[in-house]
């Protein structure tokens, strides 16, 4: 049997430095790093809608929203990712490694794509959930009107609330719920 060759893997400060001299955003976990592909347009369009519904939730809890371009490191996992939008409530807390990557979003949220959505589904959220400072996971369908927060309640758990079609959806963490006409518009995602 023929042996592979192991793949390298990089420690974060390699990570960083290969981020800012390439200018390339990657995921990282244990090591491995994953390109971040470009998205569609239909993909940047829910993005920015989603920044603009958080926008005034945030505002009034004297949180701050922010767009893909912010980094999220995930101290408890080791994963640093770039979610489609993150809030973060006071002072951003810097990642002691990373000086562009904050270490206490209180909600991010996440456009699911047709490639992406089984791994933002699973093993990014549970990441995301081992957060103390995330209070709400907002997950965004490409192929639906449908977004779907995960909550975690007083006691830890975490609870699931979602609406499709038309109307809004809570979402507790700011005290708020979003349209779902703000997001989708008035046109149909049927194509």
């Amino acid at each position: 049997m023929a042996q592979r060759a192991p793949h390298h893997l990089f420690t974060y400060a390699e990570y960083v430095r290969r981020e800012q001299e390439t200018g390339a955003k990657h995921e990282w976990c244990a090591g491995q790093l994953f390109a971040m592909a470009g998205g569609t347009p239909e993909h940047a369009r829910l993005a920015a809608r989603m920044a603009a519904a958080l926008l005034p939730l945030a505002q009034a809890k004297g949180c701050e929203v922010f767009s893909s371009d912010l980094k999220v490191r995930v101290l408890e996992t080791g994963l640093a990712t770039y979610p489609d939008c993150t809030v973060v409530c006071g002072a951003p807390v810097l990642d002691a490694e990373d000086a562009n990557a904050v270490t206490n979003p209180r909600v991010v949220v996440e456009v699911l794509s047709p490639s992406t959505e089984s791994y933002d589904r699973g093993e990014k959220l549970w990441h995301y959930q081992q957060v103390p400072s995330i209070q709400a996971v907002i997950l965004v369908a490409h192929d639906s009107r449908r977004i779907e927060v995960l909550h975690r309640g007083p006691d830890g758990s975490w609870s699931r609330v979602a609406a499709e079609g038309s109307g809004a959806v809570a979402v507790p963490a700011l005290e708020g719920s979003i349209s779902l006409e703000a997001v989708y518009g008035a046109r149909s995602l049927e194509r």
